[in-house]
């Protein structure tokens, strides 16, 4: 009797698993990462010692609309590229390995033979979001045959971090009204308006170089924005061509430059801001400046137009205000 009891229960005992096992939730496999959500990190190097020869390659084997960082640190040597930064190549960090060794150079200018223009002459043309660079040297090796851009921005929230823009007329191409750029220790030299354009763009502790008599900024600031082309803590020198050198002119009547704190070489004119040969630029174009120093600084000689700030104007110039936008940005300095 025992005996058929233990054969009973021990029935019931498999039934029951049995049951359990048929009605029991199958074992979740763990949540596969989206790819667009993970970092990465590639290496370019043109002596074959990295993932891939070129920076154009590496660029497109970033993930499409990434949110995190993909990284493509890039060793030292020339790299003759004209690169593009698409916009759905979100969040690409360039690292070079040296600012003055790691360089991306080409030549095309406005006017040559391929017929290109201001627009479509950039060594770099940069259109995604997010992008950032440091220690990259940009370089248009076109000359001074007129306009030729080695850096077009126009993607948001750009930085660049000890970055070296090198070329003549046009260098660097702040190309668009919602574009928000920030460049860090940089140095930019050029010949004629080599800073342009109609972005929002903060340069902090800069080094700008003029090579001739001329102008370093055209900026085309719509009347809607706040800010245009902001320059703190910056260093204004000169070559030895380069004896009355201009802040800035309007390429667009409302056009905004403001220069605070920033050391000023001999080579600035007395006047500092030209109207562009149009008189009426003078109503509408905001220049100004704030704690100028050295042998440029003329606050008594400058246009009349032009402004001089007082300690409570200057202090609206903050990377939080100026950056603000429709969604706040506040890029970090390193």
């Amino acid at each position: 009797m025992h005996f058929r009891h233990l054969l009973l229960t021990s029935g019931l005992l498999l039934a029951t698993s049995a049951l359990y096992a048929q009605v029991a939730p199958p074992a979740q496999a763990p949540a596969k990462k989206e790819t667009f959500l993970v970092p990465i990190r590639l290496t370019v190097a043109a002596d074959g010692t990295g993932d891939y020869r070129t920076i154009q390659e590496a660029v497109m084997a970033v993930r499409d609309f990434m949110q995190v960082t993909a990284t493509i640190f890039v060793k030292n040597g020339t790299y003759r590229e004209k690169l593009l930064i698409p916009p759905q190549k979100t969040n690409i960090t360039l690292l070079g390995e040296s600012a003055e060794g790691t360089v991306i150079s080409f030549g095309d200018y406005s006017g040559d033979a391929q017929k290109h223009s201001t627009y479509t002459s950039a060594t770099v043309r940069v259109e995604a979001n997010d992008f950032t660079a440091e220690n990259i040297t940009f370089e248009n090796s076109a000359g001074r045959v007129g306009q030729a851009v080695a850096l077009h921005v126009e993607g948001d929230r750009a930085t660049f971090r000890r970055c070296r823009l090198l070329g003549n007329q046009d260098t660097l191409f702040l190309a668009v009204e919602n574009s928000r750029q920030y460049y860090q220790d940089c140095y930019i030299e050029g010949t004629t308006d080599f800073i342009f354009g109609s972005s929002t763009a903060v340069f902090e502790g800069c080094t700008i170089l003029s090579k001739t008599d001329s102008y370093i900024t055209a900026a085309s600031t719509w009347p809607r924005q706040a800010f245009g082309l902001v320059f703190l803590n910056c260093k204004l020198t000169a070559g030895p061509e380069a004896k009355k050198v201009f802040l800035g002119r309007p390429w667009r009547p409302h056009a905004r430059t403001v220069f605070l704190n920033t050391e000023m070489g001999a080579h600035i004119t007395p006047t500092g801001w030209d109207n562009w040969r149009q008189p009426d630029n003078e109503k509408t174009a905001y220049y100004a400046e704030y704690g100028s120093t050295g042998p440029g600084a003329n606050p008594a000689g400058r246009a009349k137009w032009a402004h001089q700030l007082s300690t409570k104007e200057a202090r609206q110039y903050t990377l939080k205000a100026i950056f603000a936008g429709s969604t706040a940005w506040e890029p970090v300095r390193k």
